[in-house]
């Protein structure tokens, strides 16, 4: 006898909104808001493959009703890479911290970036290491005060500030797309992850995002730093594949 196999269900996709784990006045959810938009109107709930990096990153694992995957610290990038090779019709999206992405996992971005893997990251910048006591990050900014840097970060001690987009888009191939946005505009944030997940090739959107526990701002301060400070060092707009924000106006 031979065996018929099983009708599969087809999979119902739920959009209804649920509460998030981030503190209060984080930025996180407003940037997995407009992802979660950008793959909504795309409609590719199934081809993405969600997967979150160690950090504030992982209270994210259960957000999206999308096939997700936590990684370790800074591994990411190469775990997304090996399923987009093994299956390729897939749409990675590998989210990270600026600590995951810039530090610890520097070394699988530029590569990623080299080779021109097909897969989008997502790094979100809030210039601290947010989930372990708020030290100092690679993109907390010159005289910002952390847990290690009391006095502000001094970079005649520690360097500057790295500036890992325009680190991606010097060395990522001519067809890659690398963005910088901010949750202070979600409309803009929306269009370049809609422009990254479209990209056959590499794709990085960095996001500027808040950080008020570790900061120690209350509302007005936190949406002055990263509304007004933080462009000031890291300029917002595209960066490869685009046109920077000036260039178009």
């Amino acid at each position: 006898m031979k065996l018929q196999p099983e009708p599969q269900m087809p999979r119902v996709w739920r959009r209804e909104s649920k509460p998030h784990r981030f503190c209060p006045g984080c930025g996180h959810p407003l940037a997995l808001k407009a992802l979660g938009e950008a793959v909504d109107d795309l409609d590719w709930q199934d081809r993405v493959v969600f997967g979150c990096d160690i950090g504030c990153s992982l209270l994210a694992w259960d957000f999206f009703d999308l096939d997700t995957v936590q990684t370790h610290h800074g591994r990411t990038l190469p775990v997304l890479v090996g399923l987009k090779r093994v299956r390729p019709e897939l749409v990675p999206i590998a989210y990270m911290g600026d600590g995951g992405a810039y530090a610890i996992g520097v070394q699988h971005l530029v590569s990623a970036a080299a080779r021109d893997e097909p897969v989008c990251s997502l790094v979100v910048n809030n210039a601290v290491y947010a989930m372990t006591g708020g030290q100092m990050a690679p993109t907390t900014l010159p005289g910002q005060k952390t847990e290690t840097t009391p006095y502000g970060r001094d970079p005649a001690l520690s360097g500057h500030p790295l500036k890992g987009a325009e680190m991606v888009a010097a060395v990522a191939a001519p067809e890659a797309y690398v963005a910088r946005g901010s949750v202070a505009n979600l409309r803009q944030l929306k269009r370049y992850l809609l422009r990254a997940l479209q990209n056959p090739h590499f794709s990085l959107v960095e996001v500027l995002a808040s950080c008020p526990t570790n900061w120690r701002t209350n509302a007005a301060e936190t949406w002055e730093w990263v509304e007004k400070e933080m462009p000031r060092y890291f300029p917002l707009g595209e960066l490869k594949g685009g046109v920077r924000e000036e260039e178009r106006r």
